[in-house]
Parts: structure tokens; C-alpha cells; sequence
């Protein structure tokens, strides 16, 4: 059974679905605006130039999370699907993980964004498993914190293979979709790496090594 594996925001999803998130927040009045605006495309624009401090992020980005119950924030993901996510989730994406599920592939996502962002929205694709960078949690409350490696550049590699050692899966006739040169380590590792809509970076490399390169974006109206 071969490994579809995808990441997540700019391929599976029109968009970054940890940018919306803080999009998001700032649009409910939920942190200051022109702080968490600024810091928050601060960390994108970094993210897009490969050089992410991903603790650093991570320590920004669950600031929120940290602050607020596990009740509230379970409503506040159900808006933020309904309002920022599903829009993001085009119909040849959709396809997609249909075409690979009907071939009885296994179905990951593998994404630096945290879990309690993505993991709604895995269930959302039908996608039954998920490697994403992983909050740590004490006394029933997100911290600040990476619990574990963080998903992210080499890290996915390091989650993957942790992952692997507790299943009969291998990589063998395995698939990956990215859009981002930061996950060429794992783009490296799989027999049929696709680039998805992907940046300057990862095209270049794409066209180098002969790489389909696809999109799933919705058609320009």
C-alpha cells in the first residue's frame, strides 16, 4: 500500500491555513491588531524565504492558543473552518485525494502548521492521518511550546520515519505534494515527488530534476 502524502497549506489548500488563522484572530478582535498583523506576516515572509526560526514562530503563534480553553477554542476553529478554510479547499484538491484514496493509498498530511489548526481540516479532505508540528499541553492548556520535533525543512523527514517504525508502510512507491522548497529534504526521499503550485525555489528544482509539476488553484474568474 503506497504512501500519498501531502502538505498542506498552498497545496492541499489555496492558501496558509496558519497565516488565515492569525488573519482570523485579528479579525475577531482576539489579539492587537497591528502587533499581531505585523508579526504575523514578519514570520510568513520569513517562512517563504526558508530561514523560519520555527521555535520562535511557534512560540508567537501559540501565545493564543495558551490563553484560551480548549472549549473556546474548539469554537472558534468550527467558525474559522465555515469562514477561512473551506473557501480554500478547491474541487481539483478534492479530487485528488479522492483519485489517490481510490487506490487505496494510505492518506497523510504532513505539515509544519500545528495540529490543532490542521487536524480539523484533515478530517475535512477525509485525510485519516496527520503529522503536523504538535503544541505541547500541561494541566489541560496549550503552552508555548513544540512538543517533539516540529514538523518543519528536515523535521518532516525525522516525524515521517518515527511514524513509519510503528507501521508495516514504507516508502516504496510513495508520493509527496509541496508547493515549498522548504520540503525538498522530503521531496528528496519519495519515488514520485510532485510540485503543486510551487515557488520560484522548488520550481527551478522541479524542472531540474524532472518532476511533474501540477496545480490544484482554483481557475482564475
Amino acid at each position: 500500500m503506497a504512501l500519498a502524502l501531502f502538505d498542506l497549506d498552498n497545496t492541499l489548500l489555496s492558501g496558509d491555513s496558519d497565516y488565515e488563522w492569525g488573519q482570523f484572530l485579528v479579525g475577531k478582535g482576539l489579539v492587537e491588531r497591528d502587533h499581531y498583523e505585523t508579526a504575523n506576516q514578519y514570520f510568513y515572509e520569513q517562512y517563504k524565504q526558508g530561514i523560519l526560526d520555527i521555535h520562535e514562530f511557534s512560540a508567537f503563534s501559540f501565545q493564543p492558543l495558551s490563553e484560551r480553553s480548549m472549549e473556546e477554542l474548539a469554537a472558534l476553529h468550527r467558525e474559522f473552518m465555515a469562514t477561512a478554510i473551506r473557501p480554500l479547499m478547491s474541487e481539483a484538491a478534492l479530487a485528488l485525494v479522492e483519485k489517490h484514496r481510490s487506490q487505496g493509498h494510505t492518506l497523510v498530511i504532513i505539515t509544519a502548521t500545528n495540529s490543532f489548526i490542521t487536524r480539523p481540516i484533515a478530517e475535512a479532505f477525509g485525510i485519516p492521518h496527520l503529522l503536523a508540528t504538535e503544541p505541547k499541553v500541561a494541566n489541560g492548556h496549550y503552552t508555548r511550546e513544540i512538543d517533539g520535533v516540529p514538523c518543519f525543512q528536515a523535521g518532516k523527514v525525522t516525524r515521517l520515519q518515527q511514524w513509519l517504525k510503528q507501521r508495516t508502510e514504507t516508502l516504496s512507491g510513495s508520493y509527496f505534494y509541496s508547493d515549498s522548497h522548504n520540503d525538498l529534504p522530503l521531496l528528496a526521499m519519495v519515488d514520485n515527488p510532485i510540485a503543486v503550485d510551487p515557488d520560484d525555489t522548488l520550481r527551478a528544482t522541479a524542472l531540474q530534476r524532472g518532476w511533474p509539476v501540477i496545480s490544484l488553484r482554483p481557475p482564475a474568474r
